[in-house]
């Protein structure tokens, strides 16, 4: 059994927040490690789950951890960007709740052949959440174009060396390609000056981060997936969506607010609730985690 172990982020609150039917059903978008799914099962009895994710690791685990709620749960592989599709396929028209916890998960950045980590220097440069996706961080980085490239560290990681960085990786790819995270790492780090490397974190960590959005198309995910999950959720229903960085928040938090606008919803958290202190003591990679949640109106 493939271990994929997560702790879920603000669980109470999204069991508090998402459910306001006790006998309806709800997706989670993202299932991850099904930490969520097994919280609001535990704690609504008379509710259904589905669960959806585009890594098999994942759902391998959850598929073994939720088995005792088999009953009241159905678990599908594939993009949330789909989520109309996926749920009409399993006979699913409507829904009263669809949890979108995004990002990257604990295991995909431990699991060093996972590629999502700077911190594993042996590591291919993969970062494919989806693991048929034919696109990977090493096809990126050793095939498109320079100006290419410093756009989308430059937009994806709001790098300020964007372009010095994307200069480094060209020159470097013409010598031999860069194959591993350790490689690109060093790349970065010649190319950002010294007095920028020491402050801001690990000089990787935005360039990292916009390879992974790139390679995973999350941002575009993100927005067709938050269409698809309003056009299924029933009235009176709601969408909870738990971001880690200011892009994925800004998608959300506009979407939330345009609905909310033309008097189709309404907004449940004006702003962004955050993990307490507690739970950060305990999982400090909640410490970026903000939650929105929104209501269809009846």
């Amino acid at each position: 059994m493939v271990q994929f172990e997560h702790e879920s982020v603000m669980p109470g609150e999204v069991a508090d927040l998402l459910v306001t039917n006790r006998q309806g059903l709800y997706v989670d978008a993202t299932l991850g490690a099904g930490g969520h799914t097994m919280r609001l099962l535990e704690t609504f009895p008379d509710i259904r789950m589905v669960g959806i994710d585009q890594d098999d690791e994942a759902l391998a685990f959850a598929r073994d951890r939720l088995e005792s709620y088999s009953g009241r749960v159905t678990l599908i592989k594939g993009n949330f960007r789909y989520l109309g599709a996926l749920l009409t396929s399993h006979g699913v028209t409507a829904v009263d709740g669809v949890l979108y916890d995004l990002g990257v998960s604990s295991p995909q950045l431990d699991h060093a052949e996972r590629g999502f980590s700077y911190q594993h220097e042996e590591a291919p440069l993969d970062m494919r959440m989806d693991p048929d996706n034919p696109i990977t961080a090493f096809r990126l980085v050793n095939q498109k174009p320079e100006k290419e490239i410093a756009q989308a560290i430059r937009e994806w990681g709001e790098e300020r060396w964007a372009s010095r960085i994307a200069a480094f990786i060209v020159r470097a790819r013409a010598v031999e390609p860069i194959r591993t995270s350790g490689q690109l790492v060093e790349v970065i780090r010649a190319a950002i000056p010294a007095s920028a490397r020491r402050s801001g974190g690990h000089p990787a960590r935005r360039t990292f981060q916009a390879l992974r959005i790139w390679v995973n198309d999350e941002l575009g995910a993100l927005s067709d997936g938050l269409d698809e999950g309003w056009t299924v959720l029933a009235p009176g229903g709601r969408l909870a969506a738990i971001s880690f960085h200011s892009l994925e928040d800004r998608i959300v938090k506009h979407r939330f607010r345009d609905w909310h606008n033309l008097g189709t919803a309404r907004l449940i958290t004006k702003h962004p609730l955050t993990a307490d202190v507690a739970e950060l003591d305990g999982n400090p990679r909640a410490r970026s985690a903000k939650l929105r949640v929104v209501e269809k109106a009846s």
